[in-house]
């Protein structure tokens, strides 16, 4: 549940503020406008607690990123040590250095499994052809294309439904302050690792480099959890680590970690997260993130060196560039700028035009998901059937083209994998669409970016393939496996991009394999709208710094071109699937509202010194997660804001029992017998519920001090503030409450809780259907 979810009525001493209602202005008619509600029974947040996550629907809540500056943890933090200083510092360095290393080891692995799983049934397929059995070799093709499917579709359906998908949206949300139990949990970790597995090897034309942002993220979400309780695994240094904010950090150092090690791209990968995974970004986090690709790097290149002897199966040969472009000299001409500027419009309009596809195809696919695991799984089974057919029907439709001069002995490649495929055709011929078809995805994109002869593949055989992967990339995103982006999205650019380099040949200095590239940096710009970490990206791929100039070029105008007509595809996604995500702009209808104008209620607040059974009544009867406390007479001369307390720690307070049967002050008490640590948010373990605590009817009647668990500081504002500089506040200091006080003296302390679903625009604009959302 969020943080001030469903309302419910709860009689509790000066626990519910309601305010009468405020004449506005008055009309040309003379007619009265009055405003709503400030903070009162009958002004609700409707907004959805609930997302999808993956292709799961499950409540959600938002993290605490804000340092909780209460008595108890600035006590600990005046009791820490130099030497526990130090021990903070360097497990933070450990940790990173574990994460770079375990996502550098499930990435070669990945590869590793993935190359000699497809290498088996391509090879078994090429076999059976040779003999011309062609029907035997499309039922082994699809026979083996189906179980691996069903199999990813099971592992995801059954255990971690939200394994599906990418898994970026998801990670760019935790990032941004949104959290859902099985997000980031050991289960996911597992299933995203072999469900990518088995969904790249079935032949779908999806990508292993999302799912790895996902892995890195879960990788280090479990590396960062403080212990474990339940196991007996814990440890006195690990117990800094038991809050959001380090746990923050640490999935950004993972899905840094995650796309260096899909692209063995390590620069790439602190540029991506960055610009797209991350919403808050600090210098400390800029080395750490550093260092832990650095790690990445230096394990894919050890592993990537002892295959380089034969031990690895059909994953033999490679090293941290995975596609050599042309590293010739590159010369351009006006000419050969105005084909680069086309590449990056129509790389715009194409972009945005899949972006919206995609978004139509996942709401599709949405009501299938609902209906069922089984569903899930026919649905992919559905989708693999076609995707078998086309590969395996299409390339009938191509003529064979003879072995190019100077390929002798591996073209065509037979009994063994290769990217010149015999097919049906006789010897010392290949077939063009089956070479790109009938390929793991890393050879299609080598085969495209290379330029060993420029008529390798025939125009026909570009624009046939390009169709192919445009339209199943949109339809198999979105099934229950887990499935990237990026590698459709560069097949598609790829072949349109070496399309209109065959075309423009006469006219053109560029390679056809430039222009793929080129191609591929357009259709990237125009779905995914990043721009300096995708450039870095494609420059690290192919290892060809010349061609900076003109992939900085295509990837600024496919990005403009396509943010006329939407957003990108991940904040499309993370749009459809409900997720609240805080932009880090604030929209132009708020700033004609200001703060009071969308808060809601009931506001339940706590008395500083408060009766046991009324704290009990209200964690029972509501899901809020934040609670303003207030300290009234005696302790003060009139009603004053104390702070917030947390419901975590309200809980763990009940439950240590530390009571008084007087109504008085006694926190010092309960500051000599609680630890900080005590109050430690739980890790992927459930938390303390309130159906956990035991407690009598004669200590309903005691009173406890909040005292000690009461932020005394937290951020407040105006109740007259303008709402776009709440919004703007509230999501750069990463903030799960903001309260709002009143502007006058006479009323009660405060007005209520801003929340991140009081900032969205289905909140906002229900309450006020008259603004235009666009002024």
């Amino acid at each position: 549940m969020d943080d001030r979810s469903e309302d419910r009525d709860i009689e509790v001493e000066g626990g519910i503020y309601a305010y009468d209602r405020k004449i506005s202005g008055i009309t040309d008619d003379g007619s009265v406008v009055y405003q709503p509600l400030l903070a009162s029974r009958n002004r609700k947040n409707t907004t959805s607690q609930i997302a999808i996550v993956g292709a799961n629907t499950c409540p959600i809540e938002s993290l605490d990123y804000e340092i909780f500056e209460n008595d108890l943890f600035k006590q600990d933090w005046r009791s820490r040590k130099k030497i526990e200083i130090l021990q903070y510092t360097i497990l933070k360095w450990a940790l990173a250095f574990l994460i770079g290393l375990s996502t550098g080891l499930v990435g070669f692995l990945n590869n590793l499994a993935v190359e000699n799983i497809a290498g088996f049934k391509l090879l078994l397929t090429g076999n059976l052809m040779l003999k011309e059995k062609y029907f035997q070799a499309f039922f082994a093709f699809s026979g083996c294309n189906l179980i691996l499917a069903t199999a990813a579709a099971s592992l995801c359906a059954f255990i971690a439904p939200a394994a599906a998908g990418s898994g970026i949206p998801e990670v760019k949300a935790y990032l941004n302050g949104i959290d859902a139990y099985s997000i980031l949990a050991p289960s996911t970790l597992f299933v995203k690792i072999f469900g990518s597995i088995f969904g790249v090897a079935a032949g779908f034309v999806v990508g292993k480099e999302g799912p790895m942002v996902h892995t890195g993220a879960c990788i280090a979400n479990l590396l960062g959890q403080g212990g474990s309780k339940k196991y007996r695994l814990t440890w006195k240094w690990l117990r800094f680590f038991k809050n959001d904010r380090d746990r923050r950090d640490l999935n950004t150092c993972g899905a840094a970690a995650g796309v260096a090690a899909a692209f063995r791209a390590p620069v790439g990968g602190v540029l991506f997260a960055l610009e797209e995974a991350a919403s808050w970004w600090r210098s400390a986090l800029l080395w750490r993130t550093f260092f832990t690709t650095a790690v990445v790097a230096v394990v894919l290149r050890s592993l990537i060196e002892l295959c380089r002897s034969g031990k690895c199966g059909l994953f033999g040969k490679g090293g941290l560039i995975m596609f050599d472009v042309n590293s010739g000299p590159v010369l351009y001409s006006t000419p050969d700028l105005l084909a680069v500027v086309f590449l990056g419009v129509l790389g715009g309009v194409l972009g945005s035009l899949y972006n919206y596809l995609v978004d139509k195809v996942l709401r599709t696919y949405a009501l299938i998901n609902e209906r069922g695991p089984g569903f899930k799984v026919m649905l992919v089974m559905a989708v693999s059937i076609l995707t078998s057919c086309c590969a395996f029907g299409l390339p009938w439709l191509s003529h064979c083209t003879p072995c190019p001069i100077g390929t002798e002995g591996k073209c065509p490649s037979v009994g063994r994998s290769g990217i010149y495929k015999s097919f049906q055709c006789p010897p010392n011929h290949y077939n063009d669409l089956s070479s790109l078809l009938l390929n793991t995805n890393d050879d299609a994109i080598r085969s495209l970016f290379t330029s060993r002869s420029e008529n390798e593949f025939q125009i026909s055989t570009l624009a046939l393939f390009f169709v192919f992967i445009y339209c199943l990339g949109i339809i198999t995103y979105g099934i229950a496996i887990p499935s990237g982006l990026f590698i459709p999205v560069i097949l598609a650019g790829a072949s349109y991009g070496r399309l209109v380099g065959r075309l423009l040949g006469p006219v053109s200095q560029l390679d056809v394999g430039l222009f793929a590239l080129l191609g591929a940096a357009s259709f990237l710009g125009g779905t995914m709208r990043m721009t300096v970490s995708l450039c870095v990206i494609l420059l690290e791929l192919t290892n060809n710094l010349l061609m900076l100039p003109l992939v900085m070029l295509v990837l600024l105008i496919s990005k403009t071109v396509a943010d006329c007509f939407n957003k990108g595809v991940y904040d499309q996604i993370v749009t459809m699937k409900g997720l609240p995500y805080m932009e880090d702009h604030a929209e132009p209808y708020m700033r004609n509202l200001v703060a009071k104008d969308v808060v809601s209620g009931p506001l339940l607040s706590f008395s500083s010194v408060e009766k046991v059974g009324v704290i009990w009544q209200a964690l029972k009867m509501t899901s809020h997660n934040g609670f303003p406390v207030i300290d009234e007479p005696p302790f003060t001369e009139a009603s004053e804001l104390c702070g917030i307390a947390l419901r975590s720690h309200l809980l763990t307070l009940l439950q240590g029992k530390r009571f008084s049967k007087q109504r008085t002050a006694f926190g010092s008490q309960i500051l000599r017998s609680c630890k900080a640590r005590d109050f430690a948010k739980a890790g992927l373990g459930k938390g303390l519920k309130i159906e956990d605590l035991d407690i009598s009817e004669e200590e309903m009647e005691m009173y406890v001090d909040l005292h000690p668990i009461t932020n005394t500081s937290p951020y407040t504002v105006l109740e007259s503030l303008s709402l776009a500089k709440a919004a703007i506040l509230f999501r750069q200091l990463g903030l799960r409450h903001l309260c709002v006080i009143p502007k006058t003296a006479g009323r009660p302390p405060i007005v209520g809780i801003l929340t991140r679903h009081d900032f969205m625009p289905e909140h906002v604009l229900g309450l006020y259907p008259h603004i235009d959302p666009l002024k």
